[in-house]
This record gives structure tokens, sequence and C-alpha cells, in this order.
């Protein structure tokens, strides 16, 4: 029988889903083998991402006969610790910390989602606030100073006059989510989430916001490889994503999520993101 589970489990790693009892395995084998750690990127809550991703991670359990477990980490500064201590085997994890897993941990691209994401700046649908230009001295809530989507849209505000810390204050609000419910429920002016977490908002809650800015496309979150993983043993893993995806479940997970499917990535295209990569690491070595 499943059982769901939610533990703290040490280094601040997050365990999102339960074992299996052994009696379901189809082989001995299989049972006893050491289980492929799955680690995804916290951008969402705990309960969205095992909704999300327990059909992917049940898939390739099935398909691979190893054990799938789903971890991800309280926030993304310890996501991106667990990450540089190669804690996962299987990694999904947005592209600016992928330049990051590949350069730290020696993480092998695999493949990455196929729909760009966007950063959005939201203000309350009945804010008398018309640009960014208004939010001069107000404080902005974000899912997470290192998220991607966040990091693209203070370089924007910086481009008109609006460096975060002295023009706009930031306030740190653990997830996209909760961004988008600070400006909701009135407690902030503005937000900065990422598109998609934003389109999955409830629709009383994203009728209530107004998009004020958007950043350019940016590449979506990659999926990798840790290097103890043979060479054979990530390609198989490379396959059956390109298989589920495929599948009308598979369909039916990228529409829900968003996602457009899988597309090719390698080494090069990370380089674009070295410069946010950068100064992440500058702000994790800052902290420690």
């Amino acid at each position: 029988m499943r059982r769901l589970m939610l533990h703290c489990l040490k280094a601040g790693r997050l365990l999102l889903v339960g074992l299996f009892a052994l009696s379901l395995f189809s082989s001995r084998a299989f049972a006893e083998q050491s289980p492929l750690i799955f680690g995804v990127f916290p951008n969402l809550t705990p309960k969205v991402l095992v909704e999300t991703y327990r059909p992917l991670a049940d898939f390739l359990q099935d398909r691979l006969q190893r054990r799938v477990e789903i971890y991800s980490a309280p926030d993304f500064r310890t996501f991106a610790a667990n990450t540089a201590r190669g804690d996962y085997d299987l990694l999904l994890t947005a592209p600016h910390l992928a330049w990051l897993a590949r350069q730290d941990a020696g993480y092998r691209p695999l493949l990455k989602y196929a729909e760009p994401v966007h950063g959005v700046l939201v203000v309350r649908a009945d804010s008398p606030i018309q640009s960014p230009a208004q939010l001069r001295g107000r404080l902005i809530a974000v899912a997470d100073s290192l998220a991607v989507v966040v990091m693209a849209m203070q370089a924007q505000l910086r481009a008109v006059g609006l460096a975060p810390g002295s023009a706009i204050q930031m306030e740190n609000a653990q997830s996209h989510n909760n961004a988008a419910m600070r400006v909701f429920s009135g407690g902030v002016e503005a937000a900065i989430l990422g598109a998609q977490p934003y389109r999955r908002l409830p629709a009383e809650v994203q009728s209530g916001l107004r998009i004020l800015a958007e950043t350019p496309p940016l590449s979506s979150q990659m999926f990798l490889t840790h290097p103890r993983l043979r060479e054979q043993e990530a390609l198989a893993v490379r396959q059956m994503l390109l298989v589920y995806a495929a599948t009308s479940e598979g369909r039916a997970f990228m529409e829900r999520g968003g996602f457009g499917g899988f597309a090719e990535l390698d080494g090069r295209e990370l380089l674009a993101f070295k410069t946010y990569a950068l100064e992440v690491r500058a702000k994790l070595k800052v902290q420690q």
C-alpha cells in the first residue's frame, strides 16, 4: 500500500513522496536496488510538487524497474546546496542552477521543457499603479531572490532606475504562490513570480491580479543526471522521459504544467545563464 509522507531529513532535504511496500516489487533485484533520487526544484508548494511529479516518477519507476523517490528542499538555497553535494541522481532544476550543477558536481544535461518561462510583475487588479516606475519606494514580494525569473525581472527594473535594496525593497515570500497571495491580500503593492505559477493560481486569485510587466522568454527547467549514473543508465532515463511525453498520460502532464513537451539540451545552452549562476554562487557564499 502506498504511503505518502512529508518528512524533513538531514541537510534540509525534503522527502515529498512515500515508499512502496516490498510486496509490490516485481522482483527481488528491483527491491534490493538503491532508489533513484529525483530532485525537484522547489518552485511550488510541496503539495503541488507531489501532485505534479508523482505520475512521472511512477512511470519511470515502472519502466526502469527501480524505485524512484522524489526529494526537494525547503527553499532554493538549500536545494542548490544539496545539488552541489550531489544528493540527487536525477535533477530537475532552473537553468542557472543547472549551470552550477554541471560546474560544481558534474551533472550531465538530458532534456529541458520546451515551453519558455517568463517572469511577471503583478499588482492587484484594482491597484492605481500603472507602470513599474510608480513602485519606487514600495515593497515587492518575490518567490525567492535566487529564482531566475525574479533575477531577470530585477535586471529590467534596474534598467529603469529601480535598483532592489535602494529604490525598491524585496520581501522573500518563499514560493510563487505565496508572493501572489501577498499582493492579493493587500500585504504588498506588487510581486514578481513566474508566468506558469501565475497561470496555475486559483481563478479568483488570478482575476484579482494584473500583470504590470513581463520578462523576455527564458529557457525552462532542465533535467540532468549525476555522474554516478553510468552513461547507459542516463540514456535509459532520457529515453523513458521521451516515451512518457508521447503517452496520453504524459501529454496530459505536459498540458497541465504548461511545459510544452521536451526539447533537446546541451551544455552550450547553459552558458547563457552563467551570469545569473555566478550571482547565485556569490550570494550563497555570503550566506555561508
